[in-house]
C-alpha cells in the first residue's frame, strides 16, 4: 500500500513538473515573439524577402518576390548590387549584397498606388550581416523627389541580426544622390509622403570581407495615396 502512494505520488510530481515545464517554454515564446513586435502602432506598409531564384547581378525587378513593389537602384555601381545566395550552407537566405560594389550604391523600393506617413510614427525593421566596417542606414526619397539619409546606423555585425529603426527617433540628413553624400544642417524632410524607402552604407564593398548584405526588410508606417 505505501509503494503504491510513492508511485502515485511519484506520477503526480512528474505530471507537474511538466506541466510547468511546457508553461514556462510557452510563456518564453510568447515573450520573444511580442519583444520582435515592432514598437509602433503603425501598419505593415509593406515587406520584401527577395525571390528563391539563382544569385544574378545586378539584382532587378525579377527579383523582388511582392507583386506591388516596384526595385530603385542608385549611385555608380548601382549595375553591380548583386541579389545573392550559396547551396551551402542550408540555411544561407537569398539576400541583397554590395561586395561587387566598387563605388557608391544605394537601393529602395516603392509600392504601386501608395507613398508613406512617417509623421505619425513607424518603424523599419531588416535582418541584416555585415563584413568589415561597414554600417547600413535608412535611404528614403520624398514624393517631391529629395533624398535623405538617417544619421543612425545598423550595428556592425559579422552575424545575422534584426535591426529596428524608431522612426520616432531617427534624425536625417538631406543627400545628393548625384554626389552620394549627405549634407548635413539641411531642413527637416517632411515624411508625411515618403515615396521610397531602402538603405545604403554610403560606401564601396570590397568582397566578401567589405560588405553590406540585406536578407528582407519590413516598413510599418500609414499608408497615403500616392497622388491627391
Amino acid at each position: 500500500m505505501i509503494t503504491r502512494l510513492i508511485n502515485k505520488s511519484s506520477h503526480w510530481s512528474l505530471s507537474f513538473l511538466l506541466v510547468c515545464s511546457c508553461a514556462w517554454i510557452l510563456a518564453v515564446e510568447f515573450s520573444v515573439e511580442t519583444a520582435a513586435q515592432p514598437a509602433s502602432g503603425a501598419p505593415l506598409w509593406f515587406r520584401e524577402d527577395w525571390k528563391e531564384i539563382p544569385a544574378a547581378t545586378p539584382v532587378t525587378q525579377e527579383h523582388v518576390n511582392t507583386r506591388d513593389l516596384v526595385l530603385h537602384t542608385y549611385g555608380q555601381a548601382k549595375d553591380s548590387i548583386k541579389k545573392s545566395h550559396h547551396d551551402q550552407p542550408a540555411n544561407d537566405p537569398y539576400y541583397i549584397w554590395s561586395g561587387d560594389c566598387k563605388g557608391s550604391w544605394g537601393l529602395t523600393l516603392s509600392k504601386t498606388g501608395t507613398v508613406v506617413d512617417f509623421s505619425k510614427g513607424g518603424v523599419i525593421r531588416w535582418r541584416s550581416r555585415q563584413s568589415g566596417e561597414r554600417f547600413p542606414r535608412i535611404m528614403i526619397r520624398l514624393a517631391d523627389g529629395s533624398f535623405y539619409v538617417s544619421d543612425q546606423t545598423d550595428s556592425n555585425s559579422a552575424e545575422w541580426h534584426v535591426f529596428s529603426f524608431i522612426l520616432d527617433q531617427i534624425t536625417w540628413s538631406a543627400f545628393d544622390i548625384d554626389r552620394f553624400v549627405p549634407l548635413p544642417g539641411r531642413k527637416k524632410p517632411d515624411l508625411s509622403r515618403v515615396a521610397e524607402v531602402g538603405f545604403t552604407d554610403l560606401e564601396p564593398g570590397a568582397g566578401s570581407n567589405v560588405s553590406s548584405r540585406l536578407d528582407w526588410i519590413e516598413v510599418y508606417g500609414h499608408p497615403v495615396a500616392a497622388t491627391r
